[in-house]
Parts: C-alpha cells; sequence; structure tokens
C-alpha cells in the first residue's frame, strides 16, 4: 500500500465522554489517499468496476452547546474498485461553515439540539440556526458525487473518483435541497425536493442528464414539515406530509422540538414533470418515515416500499447518559420500531391499502438502483445494535416468496450503509454484492468487505484493510465507472 497524509485540519475538540463522539462515532480526522489496498481475507472481485462512497460526520471543533451526532463536519469516504484493486481516499467536504469554522479555528454554529442565541452566525436551509454541514447523503449524478444535508443545504460536488472539490451544484434553488435527491439510472435525472418554514413549505424538482434544472414546482402544505426522503416511480414522484413535526408554540420562539400530530399520513403523488394542479394526495395510518425503498407502477396502482415507524416519538432511553436520553432515543430503530412495510396508492379509486412485510426492526434498505422506479425483486436492510445507531447486520428478502437471508456481524463489529453493485455484465437483479465499510472496535481498524448476494449467508468474500479507522455515519453509493462516464446504464 501507497499513502499520502494531506495537510492537517485545524481542530479545537478536546477529550469527551459523549457517546456518539467515543467508540465506533470517534472523530476520524486524517485526510490520505492510499493506494492499492491489502486484502486481509479472500480476493476482490475483477468483476466489479467503480467507486462506493459513504458519508460520515466527524465534528472538529468544541460544541457550542449540546452535541448530535448529525451536526458534525461532513466527510466522504471512497474505495475505488478496478481489475482486482482497490484505492482509498478520504476527504471533509468543504462546505462555506467548514472553511468559516476552520478561519475562527473554533465552532461558530450550535447544533440541532440546541436552541436560539447559541450560534454565532446565521445558518443557512430549513433550521436557520444550524451550519450546513451537507453530512447526511451522496449520490453520483452527472459524473460528480453530490453531497447534501437533511435540513436542507446547498448540495457540494467532488470528483467521485479523484475526490477533488468541485463547489457548491450550479442548480440548488434559494430554499436549499434536502438529502435523499433520486437518481434515475435509466435517464440520468436526479429528482430532489426541499422544505422550508414559508409558505408553500415545500418544493420538488428534477435536474436532468447534463447537470441542468428542468423543472421546479410548489407542493403546498398546511404548515412547516419535516420530511427526509421520497420515493419514485417510472412516471411519477412521491412526496410525504407525516404527522411528525415541529411544535408550533415552540417554533414560534425560535425552539426546533418534534411532535406527533394527531394527523393522518399524507402522499403526493406527482407526474415526474407535473404542477401542483396535478398532484393527487391520498391518507395512510400515521407515523414517520425515515426511508424508502422503492416505488413502481402495477396497473391502477403504485406500490411503494419503506420503513414504517411503529413509535415515531419514543420514550426517553432510561440508560442513557443524563441529558441524552431523548436523543438516544430518537437515534434507536428499537425504539422507534421501524418495519419493512409497503404501501398501495390506487390512482383509480383514489384508495391507500398498506401493511407490514416484516415483523423484525430493520432500517437502511437499498435495491439494485438499476431498478428504481421499476418493480424490483429483493432489497437489502440492516439490522441495529439495540439503543444505538451502529449497525450489526444485513438482512437481504426476496419480495416475491416472502423468503429472507441473515449476515450477522460479530461483536464490536459495525457495518456502513451498504448499496448493492451490481456485477459486470449481470445476468439478472440479485448478481451482485453489496459493499460496506466496517469499523472494528476491538482491533482498532476498519476494513471494506464484499458479500456475494447469491451466496449471502455465507458472509465477506474479501475483507480490504483500510489505512486508519474511520468513524460511524449515514449514507452511503455505489456507482459503477460506466456510469460515472456516460450520466446513463443501459436498459
Amino acid at each position: 500500500m501507497k499513502l499520502e497524509r494531506l495537510e492537517p485540519v485545524k481542530t479545537s475538540l478536546g477529550a469527551t465522554n459523549h457517546p456518539y463522539m467515543t467508540g465506533a462515532w470517534t472523530p476520524q480526522w486524517e485526510e490520505v489517499t492510499a493506494l492499492d489496498l491489502d486484502v486481509i481475507e479472500g480476493a476482490i472481485p475483477t468483476d466489479i468496476d467503480g467507486v462506493y462512497l459513504r458519508n460520515t460526520e466527524n465534528p472538529l471543533h468544541q460544541p457550542l452547546g449540546r452535541y448530535h451526532p448529525f451536526d458534525g463536519d461532513g466527510m466522504l469516504h471512497q474505495i475505488d474498485i478496478k481489475d482486482g484493486k482497490a484505492d482509498y481516499r478520504n476527504r471533509f467536504i468543504r462546505t462555506r461553515g467548514f472553511v468559516a469554522e476552520q478561519i475562527a479555528e473554533g465552532s461558530l454554529w450550535g447544533g440541532i439540539q440546541d436552541g436560539p442565541g447559541v450560534s454565532k452566525r446565521p445558518g443557512f436551509g430549513a433550521h436557520e440556526g444550524l451550519k450546513d454541514s451537507s453530512s447526511t447523503d451522496v449520490v453520483i449524478h452527472n459524473g460528480k458525487a453530490v453531497s447534501t444535508f437533511y435540513q436542507c443545504g446547498e448540495a457540494y460536488m467532488l470528483d467521485p473518483e479523484t475526490m477533488e472539490q468541485i463547489g457548491v451544484a450550479p442548480w440548488v434553488p434559494l430554499d436549499g435541497v434536502s438529502a435523499h435527491p433520486k437518481t434515475d439510472e435509466r435517464t440520468g435525472e436526479m429528482l430532489f425536493f426541499n422544505y422550508s418554514k414559508h409558505a408553500p413549505y415545500m418544493h420538488y424538482g428534477v435536474i436532468d442528464k447534463d447537470g441542468k434544472q428542468v423543472h421546479y414546482t410548489p407542493v403546498p402544505l398546511s404548515g412547516p414539515r419535516l420530511p427526509h426522503d421520497m420515493a419514485f416511480s417510472e412516471n411519477y414522484s412521491i412526496l410525504n406530509d407525516f404527522p411528525l413535526f415541529w411544535d408550533t408554540d415552540l417554533l414560534a420562539k425560535g425552539y426546533h422540538a418534534a411532535r406527533m400530530h394527531d394527523l393522518p399520513s399524507r402522499f403526493a403523488v406527482i407526474p415526474r414533470y407535473g404542477t401542483e394542479a396535478d398532484i393527487r394526495w391520498f391518507e395512510a395510518a400515521p407515523t414517520y418515515v425515515l426511508h424508502f425503498l422503492n416505488a413502481y407502477e402495477e396497473g391502477d396502482e403504485i406500490v411503494m416500499d419503506g420503513y414504517f415507524q411503529e413509535v415515531p416519538m419514543p420514550e426517553p432511553l432510561v440508560d442513557a447518559p443524563k441529558g441524552m436520553d431523548r436523543m438516544m432515543a430518537y437515534l434507536d430503530e428499537h425504539s422507534f420500531k421501524s418495519k419493512l412495510h409497503r404501501w398501495r396508492f390506487n390512482l383509480k379509486t383514489g384508495e391507500t391499502t398498506e401493511g407490514h412485510l416484516d415483523d423484525r426492526v430493520l432500517e437502511f434498505g437499498v435495491i439494485n438502483n438499476r431498478y428504481a422506479g421499476r418493480k424490483n425483486r429483493y432489497c437489502y436492510s440492516t439490522t441495529t445494535k439495540p439503543g444505538w445507531f451502529l449497525f450489526n447486520g444485513f438482512v437481504k428478502h426476496d419480495l416475491e416468496t416472502g423468503e429472507s437471508w441473515s449476515v450477522t456481524l460479530p461483536e464490536g463489529r459495525y457495518a456502513s450503509e451498504s448499496p448493492f453493485v451490481p456485477r459486470i455484465n449481470a445476468t439478472d437483479e440479485d448478481d451482485g454484492y453489496l459493499i460496506s465499510f466496517i469499523i472494528d472496535e476491538h482491533a482498532g481498524t476498519s476494513e471494506c468487505i464484499l458479500v456475494d448476494c447469491k451466496k449471502f449467508e455465507e458472509g465477506p468474500v474479501c475483507r480490504i484493510a483500510l489505512p486508519h479507522k474511520i468513524s460511524s455515519g449515514t449514507h452511503a453509493c455505489w456507482a459503477d465507472r460506466a456510469y460515472i462516464k456516460n450520466g446513463v446504464v443501459a436498459a
């Protein structure tokens, strides 16, 4: 392995016992380029060619108030695989907030748990007091990696192969863009939404395969909401209005406290290039959904799969450190009880039917992205350590037969969101691998693994050593090199 370390960044963060700044969430500040990585076990498959990117929160400075793991500075970790060899790069995302705090050598913004008056500078997006750290999501579109922030930010671009910083995406509207824009690899389009605290409270738009905004329309709501994800089918996009949103009285005083309201869930079905006049609203059982898997059209219906929370406002965790009991519960899937779920929206009758597909606690699912917007048979979910936002395994579902298969990691080993990697010249939907970064708390190391989805329960076919231990994080993506180059994947 050939290793190059970049110039160190500035940090003012001291020793801490915060549960989300220690253990697998210990911040990692070193930026490196490592070529020809060592293989710990097995062999790197020669039938894949592309890059795996994962976003991560890495706080650099002492918090001004109460720290939440989603407050940390965004860092992209990348592994580039070609011809059975792998290279690795990681880079902080040079957001405006990152640059400003490097100059100040300290924090300038409070976090999601802080009230008014904590931040030293105005923020950006749906929660104006926050720094846009671009630390939530990452997708690849128009040959560029696009990182985004869950409270709506500017969207930052990097070269997915070299990790060179490109800057703010030129198409971002004034209200920013939320995390979880969706890429349709067959058309090369990217679909996005944003939300705000002023009418109409939500917008939806389309970026074409050349990186130009070609559609943008209001999705009017009755007040500020907290959408986190969206879905799309071949001809429609599906947005949401959930009953978990900011307490109106506290919001007027500058406090951002989410509460469940006595309202149904609502889903907006809009043609891909439709306007607000074309929206059809469907009501469903009250819940909150962090992430959707896919949607597709079947006869008169749109079928959508995602993760239904049975307890969107969980009770505080009794074993949590003092003052962190509510934060820990909201990060614990076993507290809010997210279940794999299916909704059916009948475009002819206007009715919704829905129900669980599995009664296990699951979340952060992926599919073969070549089937996004079309009917898929397989999906892959993560399992988590009870009480923690830490992935400890994977579940593969066959949605046609109802069968499932599991991989559980040994205690002390934690995964990342794990996208599907199609084999070159794949012959069917599950012909490929899951890829994931792994943190080993016992060894103090990190690695990358690949699991053959045809032989799921056999576990990793290879383990690739990373040059340093990384921090846990949020979302990830895989992109074939042909898609990076061409912007589309052949149907």
